[in-house]
């Protein structure tokens, strides 16, 4: 490949990661509308599902978000009842997510959401489980780097 070719934007392996990153985003928001969440939010409420109480680190590190981006985001959750913080007992420079029976209550409802957002994907099942094994394959990789 000529050294022009190399510098087009749809060469650009970036390019399509960033644009479907933003459009696959944009495709949750107004499912995650109706149930009163931002995107991050929702990330979030994920992680509490599966362990219903996790510290911030861990939480910064399942997310790959730095703790001072969370926080705000933490803060305005608890504001609005989603979850609880507290500091834990063992370390208190240690802060403790949990989820409130409010948070809790959502997860009845995320099935629809990833109902629908697969069939918004325009793509398989098979596609779509192939997509997230090289996805975290290449995230795996950068995260050695």
């Amino acid at each position: 490949m000529e050294t022009n070719d190399l510098l087009k934007l749809e060469n650009q392996l970036c390019f399509p990661l960033y644009a479907a990153s933003r459009l696959v985003t944009k495709c949750y928001q107004p499912l995650l509308d109706e149930l009163g969440l931002t995107y991050p939010q929702y990330l979030v409420l994920l992680v509490l599902w599966e362990t219903d109480s996790v510290n911030l680190k861990v939480l910064s590190e399942k997310l790959q978000l730095q703790s001072n981006t969370l926080t705000p985001l933490l803060k305005r959750m608890e504001d609005t009842g989603l979850i609880s913080r507290t500091r834990s007992e063992e370390d208190e420079r240690s802060m403790i997510m949990a989820l409130t029976k409010k948070g809790s209550l959502l997860k009845h409802k995320a099935p629809a959401v990833q109902s629908q957002l697969s069939n918004n994907l325009g793509i398989s099942l098979e596609e779509a489980q192939q997509l997230h094994g090289l996805l975290y394959k290449l995230m795996g990789h950068l995260e050695t780097k």
